[in-house]
């Protein structure tokens, strides 16, 4: 996990070369969530916490709580593209974040743009999407699979929810597994799956990352008594935050469901909805730090962390 980069004081001359201090870049598409639990704030709070530097372009405002989500706007398909070409005629991106992009023409939106960039990787993020209308769900879905999949390096989201999207006649007793559902994504161009909430008997559950060949890794998680928001978009932007630094997928996915793991063990309810995990858990004000009968990070055995740096990787089973 890298270490967060600090800011040097009033006094102190720049470094000679400021570009070899230049944290890796991830630029993501996304929806702005007013609650701070999901969207760009999300990705923000995230890839800032892995080292990293966020470039969040709006792609929709969602109108919701902590509780649920109510609507949506979409961004003008014009505005997303002068956003993201903007920044990208400045800036060298080292991974895409996309997340929610509003409807079928912000998606052909950000497909045209990510089209210009095939060498770098794009990790996308499919959440729960039962709060749109069928009509407007089945556009979006359709437009994701013929326009992001196949631009696609690792799709990230819920058993159930790839299962709808992938494998949608699945007809069988029993789950697909991570690795037919990996078969479904190549098929349309993903590269990989990373499949999380896959149910398992005694209160656990199981992460899988997959390919067409098989199961690549995996974490496996107790299942906690409460229901968060923002997850998925975690998880994601962890992801792309490692692999633009360099990581190799299997390295990128047991380093951010660590992150996400503790993340959501330090998650706080700041209104009267679902908890929101807490991406800065490890950059707690000195005589802050959780006592040590809680269940935080420094409650695993592990020695604590310094104040101004994120927790190495745990094999702590919380979620």
């Amino acid at each position: 996990m890298n270490q967060l980069v600090t800011g040097s004081s009033p006094d102190q001359a720049p470094p000679e070369n400021p570009e070899a201090a230049t944290p890796a870049c991830v630029l993501s598409f996304n929806t702005n969530d007013p609650s701070g639990a999901s969207g760009l704030a999300a990705d923000i709070a995230t890839v800032s916490a892995m080292g990293a530097h966020a470039l969040p372009v709006v792609t929709s405002l969602l109108i919701r709580d902590t509780a649920e989500v109510f609507d949506s706007h979409a961004i003008d398909p014009e505005g997303i593209t002068d956003q993201a070409r903007s920044i990208l005629e400045d800036i060298t991106i080292n991974a895409w974040k996309v997340g929610f992009l509003g409807d079928a023409e912000g998606i052909s939106a950000v497909a045209e743009i990510i089209s210009d960039y095939p060498d770098t990787p794009l990790i996308a993020y499919l959440s729960n999407l039962s709060w749109l209308d069928d009509e407007a769900q089945m556009s979006y879905l359709d437009a994701f699979r013929e326009l992001i999949l196949p631009a696609t390096y690792l799709l990230v989201g819920s058993h159930k929810t790839l299962t709808d999207f992938l494998l949608p006649d699945w007809d069988s007793e029993r789950p697909p597994s991570a690795r037919e559902l990996a078969v479904a994504a190549n098929e349309a161009g993903a590269e990989y799956v990373l499949v999380t909430s896959m149910q398992l008997p005694d209160q656990f559950i199981d992460n899988v990352l997959a390919s067409e060949q098989g199961a690549l890794a995996g974490e496996r998680f107790e299942r906690f008594d409460a229901n968060f928001v923002g997850a998925g978009d975690t998880l994601s932007a962890a992801i792309a935050a490692i692999m633009a630094s360099g990581s190799t997928v299997d390295v990128a996915v047991a380093e951010a469901l660590s992150f996400l793991d503790q993340a959501l063990d330090a998650g706080f309810r700041p209104g009267m909805g679902h908890v929101i995990p807490d991406r800065f858990f490890w950059a707690l004000p000195p005589g802050e730090q959780p006592e040590a009968d809680t269940q935080t990070p420094a409650s695993s055995g592990s020695t604590a962390p310094d104040d101004d740096t994120p927790p190495a990787p745990t094999s702590r089973h919380v979620h």
